[in-house]
């Protein structure tokens, strides 16, 4: 393959004013790995993201046109960037400032006759500016060369997925939203790129800089350069707010945890399983395994009216059934009553038990009794309210969000139009009191975490969020967040960086990290420190 840097003049200066390049090369902005122990994550480093861009509209396009073009294309910044571990905090990079735009009035002329009049249109150049999250072995590189998609690239859907992404059945899933799994980092694409910038550069010749082709103006591929800078965030070690957690925020006496749990399905391939065979089922119960590590005494109290002590299946009934039996039939394959010996008898409990259960909120309780700094010791109930079966409504998260001290979502993002899509909510969703929020589904950083944070009538005074930069894993999901709970609880007020250590423990390990670009924020402000308030938690 050519050098893709090596370009003729007109086209050179084109990709010199727009800052873009396909090549493969990379930048050190003299940052060092691990030498940025300001950020509260265990695997990310946060850059300053910059990158010029341009798009085509029609001579008399207005600013509103002009945006909307601008956003569609960097929807596929966000593919690149994903594909490339890279995550950016606005919302499919949508936020554009007007202010950077350079109009530039270019004609689409024919090459074969470039002195006669062309057509006329705008070609307008911008700066995208942006936080962005980078794996750890990323952490010397100043700049990561990508590409945009132009026009209306969705119309050209197939010939993306052949050309720019590695065409797997996940991927043809997506083939509706060619934004999202958009690869322009494949040996393949920067092929497609390369072949489609040497077409157009021989076809310049003779043309000046307010002239292009029509295959300039109807391109698929815009080269970029993705400008990575080191920025400095807090420094030191940060906490949870211990002592407002525990003094009580949603209810007096009573931290509460509201934990909502997916339906782990591929939705995007329109799979419907038997609820019993759903992963999110068995992430469920590991949730719930693993805070009782914690507190093992945890009681279930409340099943919003399922009964879940008595079941019937293939004519044959099993009473007095515990939290713990439940437990033991999923995550151990054992402890089944006696008359459910056959695997089909025991698949059809597992089968019914799943569907009392599901859509359902569980309620369980721990007493504990907690001493702050020097004030008297008092009574406090940890609360967990446990639900599992979340799909695509918004109800179980606006109750959990605004019941609770700690909210917990392990499941799909739907690519950020799910139901915790910040559109549906409000201030008014919210309690006037301190939470924390750990969504574990996929580029919720993107997604939720800044737009959370404008609609929290704290802020970050009153929230901290737990969000992940990449696509998260599914598998070792619930004992995370299972994790989360039971190190944030445990009396030892563990500090943030901690606490995320805790949770990755065991978790897969892959290119991207083990725990996808875990990021805590919103923590910076938060004022605890074990060192001058000192609580001891004792269970009851």
């Amino acid at each position: 393959m050519i050098d893709l840097l090596k370009r003729h003049s007109s086209l050179a200066l084109l990709l010199m004013l727009t800052g873009a390049a396909v090549g493969c090369g990379s930048g050190d902005d003299g940052a060092k790995p691990g030498d940025e122990d300001d950020l509260t994550s265990v695997t990310a480093r946060e850059r300053s993201m910059t990158f010029d861009g341009y798009v085509y509209v029609e001579a008399n396009a207005s600013d509103s046109t002009i945006l909307s073009e601008i956003k569609r294309q960097n929807k596929s910044a966000f593919g690149a960037l994903r594909t490339a571990q890279i995550s950016a905090n606005n919302r499919e990079l949508s936020e554009v400032d007007s202010k950077t735009f350079v109009k530039e009035k270019v004609e689409i002329v024919d090459p074969k006759n470039p002195a006669a009049a062309g057509q006329s249109v705008l070609r307008v150049r911008y700066r995208y500016t942006d936080r962005a999250l980078v794996p750890k072995s990323m952490a010397k590189r100043g700049a990561v060369s990508l590409a945009l998609l132009a026009g209306d690239y969705q119309s050209q859907s197939k010939r993306i997925l052949q050309e720019c992404t590695e065409n797997t059945s996940h991927d043809q899933e997506f083939e509706g939203s060619i934004w999202y799994v958009f690869n322009p980092s494949l040996s393949e694409c920067k092929d497609a790129i390369e072949a489609e910038e040497t077409a157009i550069e021989q076809g310049r010749t003779g043309l000046g800089e307010d002239q292009i082709l029509e295959s300039e103006y109807d391109r698929l591929y815009i080269p970029v350069t993705i400008k990575l800078e080191s920025t400095k965030t807090t420094s030191g070690k940060t906490y949870p707010e211990y002592d407002r957690l525990w003094k009580g925020g949603v209810q007096p006496g009573k931290v509460v945890v509201g934990m909502v749990s997916g339906v782990m399905a591929d939705w995007a391939a329109g799979e419907k399983p038997e609820l019993y065979k759903d992963v999110g089922y068995h992430m469920f119960f590991e949730q719930m395994q693993e805070i009782e590590r914690t507190y093992p005494n945890l009681e279930l109290v409340d099943t919003e009216g399922a009964d879940l002590t008595t079941f019937t299946a293939n004519g044959k009934t099993a009473s007095g059934v515990t939290f713990a039996n439940l437990m033991s039939w999923e995550l151990d394959g054992s402890g089944f009553p006696s008359n459910f010996s056959s695997a089909s008898d025991r698949d059809a409990l597992r089968k019914v038990a799943a569907d009392k259960l599901a859509k359902h909120w569980l309620s369980f309780e721990q007493p504990v009794s907690v001493k702050i700094g020097s004030a008297a010791a008092q009574d406090v109930t940890i609360v967990i309210n446990a639900y599992y079966g979340a799909e695509t409504s918004d109800a179980p998260h606006r109750r959990a969000l605004q019941t609770s001290d700690i909210v917990i979502y392990n499941g799909h993002s739907y690519i950020g139009f799910g139901p915790l899509d910040p559109s549906r909510y409000s201030a008014s969703d919210f309690p006037d009191s301190y939470q924390i929020f750990f969504f574990n589904s996929c580029v919720s950083f993107n997604y939720y975490e800044k737009d959370f944070f404008k609609m929290h009538p704290g802020s970050t005074a009153d929230l901290d969020m737990v969000t992940n930069g990449l696509e998260s894993w599914v598998d070792g999901s619930g004992p995370a967040v299972g994790r989360f709970v039971g190190a944030l609880l445990n009396g030892k007020q563990m500090s943030y960086k901690d606490l995320l250590v805790e949770t990755a423990k065991g978790a897969p390990s892959t290119d991207q990290g083990i725990d996808a670009l875990r990021v805590v924020d919103g923590e910076v402000d938060n004022q605890f420190k074990p060192s001058s308030t000192k609580i001891v938690v004792t269970p009851k």
